[in-house]
Order: structure tokens, then C-alpha cells, then sequence
């Protein structure tokens, strides 16, 4: 979760006049929060889910038809950025989920798009 990391590298800033960036910062993290969770609901599991490291993981690969075997190759550095893409593409099929994640599961989690299972392979 990079907007988690970033909203805690922003409140560990300790600039006392970004207050108004912080609470920015705040207002996205739980806007994507929200939108993963619905996500994750309109897909059949349970929202809960994005709020548990590492299992949030697990259960995308669930959702996008991937082996859970494959949550070790989420852990390899670059081999993980290759692994991300993967499954950003399988999730929404259009690459543009892979570079404004955030934005597009705002889209896929609170618009009209319904799941249809991962794609035969």
C-alpha cells in the first residue's frame, strides 16, 4: 500500500504547517480505502480483507484467478513490480490501473463495473 506509506512519510514529516496536506493526504488514503474495499466486495470476498497486510495480497491473486503460490514472487524485489502489473492487468484489464492505481479503484469500486470472474487462461 504506497498511499498508506506515503500518508506516513508525510506525518512523520513533524512540519507543523502541512497540516492541511496531512488531512489531503488522509482524505485520499481512506477515499482508496473505501473504493478497494467495495473492490474486493463486488468480487465476492470479504471487504475486510485490504486492511490485512500480506493477505490483502492473497486475496487479490484469489479474485484475479492467480495461484497463491505467487504471493512469494510479491516479495522479490523488481520480479514484484513485474508480478504487480500482472495482476493490475488481470484485475482491470487496461493498463492504466498499473500507473493510477488509486484513481482507477475509485472507478472499479464505486462504479457500476460488476466482476466477472478471472479470465480464462
Amino acid at each position: 500500500m504506497s498511499t498508506l506509506h506515503s500518508l506516513a512519510l508525510l506525518l512523520q514529516s513533524g512540519d507543523g504547517g502541512s497540516s492541511g496536506a496531512v488531512l489531503g493526504a488522509l482524505a485520499c488514503v481512506v477515499l482508496v480505502l473505501v473504493s478497494m474495499w467495495k473492490v474486493y466486495t463486488k468480487a465476492g470476498q470479504p471487504g475486510w480483507a485490504i486492511l490485512i497486510p500480506i493477505y490483502n495480497a492473497y486475496v487479490l491473486l484469489k479474485i484475479v484467478g492467480r495461484p497463491g503460490w505467487w504471493l512469494l514472487l510479491l516479495i522479490i524485489p523488481l520480479v514484484n513490480f513485474i508480478i504487480a502489473i500482472v495482476v493490475n492487468f488481470d484485475l482491470a484489464r487496461a493498463l492504466g490501473l498499473t500507473f493510477l492505481s488509486p484513481i482507477f479503484y475509485i472507478i472499479l469500486g464505486l462504479g457500476a463495473a460488476e466482476y466477472e470472474g478471472p479470465a480464462a487462461a
